[in-house]
């Protein structure tokens, strides 16, 4: 597998024209024969990248007072949790605020606001905040954030994740790509075989079909 994805990788990154932008490269599964209707069978998966993701992601937290210092100190945003009901009120206020942001983090108080004004974008999104206990770093938090992606299937059999930016090169991308595959179909009851078809592209380029070897 790991020789048809590194082609299939190399093949979209020579196809996709060269952007004013780094381009992210995503995967896209879908599988066959897994019952999502049964939440066990859906897979919600953070996976480490060992060549990392090729760019900070942006994380922001709901925090005030001393927890709010200590993540602006970290380079994460601060969000003021007062805002949290007027952001909630205007649906493109919130998914402006989603697409925004790569991962959120909060102080467990504000968890309930968020869930009532804004889990209804954030939640589909798999963006609902991470809970930080009053003793926690939340720099800690947000470094080990750094290098991760979420694959996350919901109850819809194609789902997509990012592998790494177009710039890291083919050799690391093939690297993060395989920590991927090895992920999602060790959560399949028959592995490969429940893999419909597999995409890689670049995030404005051509679809290129990876080749499954079952």
């Amino acid at each position: 597998m790991e020789q048809n994805i590194k082609q299939a990788i190399e093949q979209a990154l020579s196809e996709a024209p060269e952007r004013k932008f780094v381009e992210t490269v995503e995967f896209a599964f879908t599988i066959k024969d897994v019952d999502l209707k049964n939440p066990n069978n859906r897979i919600q998966e953070e996976i480490r990248l060992p060549a990392g993701r090729g760019r900070i992601p942006s994380i922001a937290m709901f925090a005030e007072g001393e927890m709010a210092t200590k993540a602006k100190d970290a380079g994460i945003v601060v969000i003021d949790p007062t805002k949290i009901e007027e952001l909630g009120g205007t649906r493109q206020k919130a998914r402006k605020l989603a697409r925004k942001h790569d991962f959120f983090l909060s102080e467990i108080p504000h968890m309930g606001p968020i869930g009532r004004f804004l889990g209804v974008v954030l939640g589909p999104r798999g963006k609902m905040p991470r809970p930080v206990p009053p003793v926690a770093d939340p720099a800690a938090i947000a470094a080990g954030l750094k290098n991760v992606a979420i694959v996350r299937s919901r109850d819809k059999i194609t789902f997509h994740t990012v592998i790494g930016t177009r710039d890291l090169g083919s050799e690391a991308l093939t690297e993060n790509g395989m920590e991927v595959w090895k992920r999602v179909i060790s959560k399949l009851e028959r592995g490969s075989g429940n893999i419909r078809s597999f995409y890689v592209k670049t995030s404005m380029g051509p679809s290129v079909k990876v080749g499954v070897i079952l």
